[in-house]
């Protein structure tokens, strides 16, 4: 790869500030392009389009941002600040704050493992190549509707690893205020007829965002074998401005293996891990691209024959282990953020 580095828009400012400028561009953008969406005087359709394709894309924004407070790694904010956003896009995204970070650091945990929930069904060897090769189109297509099932599956099913009563009953009482809300929210519409302008601002956004949003992590993971972080996952780094800026948006979340690696870093410093890692080791055969259109398409075969990581994917055995680094990993990451309760292996999924 090119050795080349150019700085991330702003990147001579503090992190909070950088932070914090970054998430009012996406916000302030998310709004306005769904106000003209709403309202813009010109009816026609390209116009309509573009401006709902936009709000879809900053909405896919958002769900970076979502990503980065069940981390609880939000500079600009204090721990309890993040769990109170955190809590606050589970509900305007339909899944719960606390189920969505449950099923996340036990993502990290074990990652593209039988018992990786948030990557089910394609960690599950129990499920069969014809329901993998079925779901993963309903997964990209309707990803609005996937990863809330997904996610609420980690907490609902029988063999839920989520055990500990008192999380539990946070989950449950975060379902009951997202259902009471989302309620109460198109109980008003209805009444007062505003569905076209509903489905213009957020319905058909939301849908667009769901098929970003489960392309990127399809694009991260499937195919991946290995258990290694930085080899069991796609990473996008380097490469255009164009690409850059987009990763820039998404709080670098495209850089994933080092994400995975070292889950509690904030985001500015994944890039100069991966970077580090190559250097320091340049016959690895590590996943990296300079463009996302690179690891797309590197994924896009998996699609059609063989949807699925891990042993879905080849891995010879779920112990498989090619670094010494990983098992290091594995225990630093469940005593950071899974815990001893959770170390005897919890059901697969």
């Amino acid at each position: 790869m090119s050795s080349d580095f150019a700085p991330t828009p702003a990147s001579h400012l503090p992190l909070p500030v950088r932070f914090l400028a970054r998430q009012i561009f996406n916000l302030l953008t998310l709004f306005t392009v769904t106000a003209l969406a709403a309202g813009f005087p010109s009816t026609h359709p390209a116009v309509r389009t573009i401006l709902v394709l936009l709000g879809g894309y900053f909405l896919f924004n958002l769900t970076s941002l979502f990503h980065e407070t069940a981390h609880q790694t939000v500079p600009a904010f204090s721990r309890s600040a993040n769990v109170i956003i955190g809590r606050i896009i589970g509900v305007v995204l339909l899944v719960p704050y606390t189920v969505y970070r449950e099923s996340h650091i036990r993502h990290h945990a074990y990652l593209n493992r039988p018992n990786d929930w948030e990557l089910w069904p394609y960690s599950d060897p129990a499920a069969s190549l014809t329901f993998r090769r079925i779901f993963v189109w309903i997964d990209l297509v309707f990803g609005f509707l996937t990863a809330p099932f997904t996610y609420g599956r980690t907490f609902f099913h029988p063999n839920s690893p989520i055990r500990q009563p008192a999380i539990r009953r946070t989950i449950y009482a975060e379902y009951v205020v997202m259902f009471v809300a989302w309620g109460s929210l198109l109980w008003w519409i209805n009444a007062a007829g505003h569905w076209s302008t509903f489905l213009l601002c957020w319905g058909i956004p939301h849908w667009f965002a769901g098929i970003l949003q489960n392309g990127r992590k399809l694009t991260e993971h499937l195919g991946m074998a290995s258990f290694d972080p930085l080899q069991g996952t796609r990473t996008v780094y380097g490469g255009t401005r164009f690409s850059r800026l987009c990763s820039w948006l998404n709080y670098d979340i495209f850089v994933h293996g080092p994400h995975h690696r070292f889950p509690l870093l904030t985001h500015d410093k994944l890039e100069g891990r991966i970077r580090q890692c190559v250097s320091e080791d340049p016959h690895r055969n590590f996943p990296v691209y300079k463009s996302y259109t690179g690891a797309f398409l590197a994924m896009v075969p998996c699609l059609f024959r063989r949807p699925g990581v891990g042993l879905n994917a080849g891995a010879a055995r779920v112990n498989e282990v090619v670094a010494e680094d990983v098992s290091q990993f594995l225990a630093d990451e469940k005593q950071i953020v899974v815990g001893d309760w959770d170390q005897d292996s919890p059901p697969a999924a």
